[in-house]
């Protein structure tokens, strides 16, 4: 799950952030508005942590121009401020939740899950390629009606990749939205994770679904 996180005190945004990624999430981290709507508008993340006071473009402003524009990604603001009035004009404004600082991250993180279950209500819960069905809810993934035990980052690319079946996707662009960092020459993870993976399916299916695109990066198939 990709998260964008929006916040600029640093104690609360380092701590967060290694709490997040210790669930499995991919954090993209910004500490001012400016650069936050910019990261918002140009890539798809399934949830926006989203501070009220930060510097640049606050969080409201953020919020007003995201649903203007149609992005409809859960947002949960987050603030210093407990005040009824921010709560509503966040709520009206189109946010998912809100919660107050301080917090513990377990919350924050039972709250990721509860907006992304409700958008999820109305988009597709389910991949489905051949016989292999990831649940984005359950996190479970079956072959053939087997289910296969992946770790969270296993699950992560398996998910990343079944979005959109027959297209290539780099070896950049798997670790900056899976592994959440740029690419370096020198790193084999996305391979080694693929063939765990592959590992995993084959000895189900007895097919490969992860096609390798020699010089490029890697596909899930459409169809054998």
């Amino acid at each position: 799950m990709h998260v964008l996180f929006v916040e600029d005190e640093t104690k609360i945004a380092n701590f967060v952030q290694a709490g997040l990624k210790e669930q499995g999430f991919v954090v993209d981290y910004c500490d001012n508005g400016n650069d936050a709507y910019i990261q918002a508008m140009e890539n798809e993340y399934d949830a926006i942590v989203l501070d009220i006071m930060i510097p640049g473009k606050d969080g409201l402003a953020i919020l007003k121009s995201l649903r203007q524009a149609g992005r409809n990604v859960p947002v949960i603001l987050l603030t210093a401020r407990n005040e009824l009035d921010d709560r509503l004009e966040g709520l009206n404004l189109g946010a998912d939740d809100y919660i107050a600082k301080p917090f513990f991250v377990e919350e924050l993180v039972a709250r990721i899950h509860a907006v992304m279950r409700r958008s999820f209500s109305d988009r597709q819960n389910m991949l489905c390629v051949g016989p292999i069905k990831l649940d984005r809810i359950t996190r479970e993934v079956t072959c053939d009606g087997q289910v296969v035990e992946l770790t969270s980052r296993e699950f992560n690319l398996m998910e990343y990749l079944m979005r959109s079946p027959g297209r290539v996707f780099t070896r950049t662009q798997i670790l900056q939205h899976v592994w959440g960092y740029d690419f370096n020459p020198s790193t084999n993870v996305v391979d080694v994770c693929i063939q765990r993976i592959r590992k995993k399916i084959d000895s189900i299916g007895g097919l490969s679904w992860i096609e390798s695109v020699r010089g490029v990066g890697y596909r899930f198939r459409n169809s054998l």
